[in-house]
């Protein structure tokens, strides 16, 4: 499949960072397990809007996804929500119909914007055009980061892309903007008017021709995180550097505001610091580069059987009952079970019998969403506490004598 060199997904870093696009160029292509599960989940939720579109038979459709079911890739969960964004699109699909009759779908449709943007294109997971409006959903199965299509330049472009192919055909006045991200249940809607987003295209123009040329200044941000060039990028190891230049204040110790500093920038620190030595590894590896100082070893391994079947034939053979030679068979990790019967199923079947254990506490920022972490020794004291609290409250409002009544002794004379 061709690229673009201003592709509409790497947008934010060729439009903050102009020299990247260029640079990034001349890397080679690599694929990845979570590109490659993105690439197979697309097929199959295309191949799912079509169906729903009565393109083509049941059989057909069973057949193609037969087809998709025996890649490695494959999980029942996979089904499910490529199912769930092709029931979104449909369901969208019928609505615009109810009010514009001749409301139209189209399905993979390639979008050129080069009018803004040097040679640029890309591909439009479903468009919908109805009632003066074009609808351009883009379909994301990554689930590590939520995305907003809240002035997302990518969806920005499609968005040109798709009024410069409609536009000639239908009076477009709006355009909207949609993410389906199911893994995350994450339904994300921007809308503007065709003026407005033409006049952001406008907008940009010197910034994508810039990026063409490969000229501009390096800007480190955000946008660095997906970066092709991050690992050998000067701009980005000095920004990360910086740490080390950090003016720490007079005394033998770190101060909390020291400490704050640091862990603001460690997660980042880190994460250059692995990049640095995954790019530097597979230069010498795959490219027989050499750096100073360092040299390629055998990593330590871990021993392993050659064959299995004739270790357990010869133990057998000398005389060891097979029954102690087995491990006791154990049940799927709950990630690996609802990868093998689905998380629909997972959920009706096994939902009660699933326990989550209390987290290890972390150091996050306090902008982190996740709740203050408590140990549950804390919470078991809080909640003794309170009942404590509770009791006493009820002494002071109850009176002693509630719930008694005098009754006289009783007589030794009774007959009884």
């Amino acid at each position: 499949m061709a690229h673009a060199v201003l592709s509409a997904s790497g947008s934010s870093r060729w439009l903050a960072c102009t020299p990247s696009a260029r640079l990034e160029e001349k890397e080679p292509e690599k694929t990845s397990s979570f590109a490659e599960e993105g690439t197979l989940a697309h097929s199959i939720g295309e191949l799912m809007i079509r169906y729903n579109n009565n393109e083509f038979t049941k059989r057909t459709f069973n057949t193609r996804l037969n087809k998709f079911k025996k890649q490695e890739l494959f999980t029942n969960d996979m089904l499910d929500y490529c199912s769930s964004y092709a029931e979104i699109v449909r369901e969208k699909y019928l609505t615009a119909k109810k009010n514009t009759p001749d409301a139209q779908l189209i399905i993979e449709q390639k979008l050129d914007f080069s009018y803004f943007v040097p040679k640029g294109f890309g591909t439009g997971d479903a468009l919908i055009i109805a009632d003066n409006c074009i609808e351009v959903i883009d379909f994301k199965y990554g689930k590590g980061v939520e995305v907003s299509a809240v002035e997302n330049s990518q969806m920005k472009l499609y968005g040109l892309g798709a009024i410069a192919e409609y536009d000639m055909l239908y009076d477009i006045l709006e355009i909207r903007l949609t993410i389906v991200q199911p893994r995350l249940e994450n339904i994300s809607e921007f809308s503007m008017t065709v003026k407005g987003l033409r006049a952001w295209g406008d907008s940009i123009k010197p910034i994508a021709q810039k990026a063409f040329k490969g000229e501009g200044k390096f800007c480190v941000g955000l946008h660095c995180r997906f970066c092709k060039i991050k690992a050998k990028c000067k701009a980005y190891a000095d920004e990360q550097m910086e740490l080390a230049k950090y003016d720490f204040k007079q005394g033998p110790f770190l101060d909390d505001g020291d400490i704050t500093n640091i862990l603001n920038r460690v997660s980042d620190f880190k994460k250059w610091l692995k990049a640095v030595e995954d790019f530097a590894l597979d230069q010498a590896v795959n490219h027989g580069h050499e750096y100073p100082g360092y040299k390629l070893v055998e990593d330590r391994s871990n021993r392993k059987y050659a064959d299995q079947d004739k270790v357990l034939k010869a133990l057998v053979e000398y005389g060891y009952e097979e029954s102690i030679l087995h491990k006791p068979k154990e049940l799927l990790g709950i990630t690996a079970m609802q990868k093998a019967i689905g998380k629909k199923t997972f959920e009706e079947l096994l939902s009660e019998l699933v326990i989550k254990p209390q987290g290890k506490p972390t150091l996050v920022p306090q902008s982190d969403k996740r709740p203050s972490w408590h140990s549950e020794d804390d919470a078991k004291k809080d909640f003794e506490g309170f009942i404590d609290k509770e009791i006493n409250n009820l002494k002071k409002d109850v009176d002693p004598m509630d719930g008694y009544v005098l009754i006289g002794d009783l007589d030794d004379d009774l007959p009884f």
